[in-house]
């Protein structure tokens, strides 16, 4: 019998919550929006490999405790120049998400070090096509060209994909 967790049981999480794998995931990026270290993953998640998470996916966030008042979601802190807009399409949801996240949150008074709920991100649909998580370096141009594809056809599968901004960990839709 081995120690390892099998990627699809429940890990383990006291003093910490369950978080669910969605597109663009990774301990890199989980680990800035959690405020936590990356080690900390690790050893939270013994048996989780770091390079192959797959959505859907449950591992723990440790020192973020369960019950907190964004379920499936997590608790950001204003910053000067954020608006819902900015918040939104920086972790990768929409406004009205945003204002069903936060009743009572006025989003025209945003007040810097309030904190408001990030609700999980769903992912885009991708019929018949895949996901590609981007990396340093990426072009729209480079992935068409690996892929077989065409950067409009890149751009009509992405709604609101910014092809001359793109960031690592981004998750988008590669058509057929």
């Amino acid at each position: 019998m081995t120690d390892k967790i099998k990627s699809n049981q429940v890990p383990p999480c006291p003093g910490g919550t369950l978080y669910t794998i969605i597109p663009g995931d990774s301990y890199f990026g989980l680990a800035r929006r959690f405020n936590i270290s990356v080690d900390a993953l690790i050893a939270a998640n013994p048996g989780t490999d770091p390079q192959n998470l797959r959505i859907g996916q449950q591992i723990c966030i440790p020192g973020v405790p369960a019950g907190t008042p964004c379920p499936g979601g997590f608790l950001y802190v204003i910053k000067p120049g954020d608006t819902y807009y900015s918040i939104a399409r920086r972790f990768g949801t929409v406004v009205p998400a945003l204002i069903a996240a936060n009743p009572g949150v006025d989003p025209d008074r945003l007040v810097i070090g309030q904190s408001i709920c990030i609700p999980a991100a769903q992912p885009a649909p991708c019929p018949g096509g895949r996901f590609y998580t981007i990396v340093s370096g990426d072009t729209l141009y480079s992935i068409a060209r690996r892929y077989n594809t065409t950067v409009n056809a890149l751009i009509n599968a992405n709604q609101g994909i910014d092809p001359n901004n793109l960031t690592p960990g981004q998750v988008i839709c590669i058509p057929v």
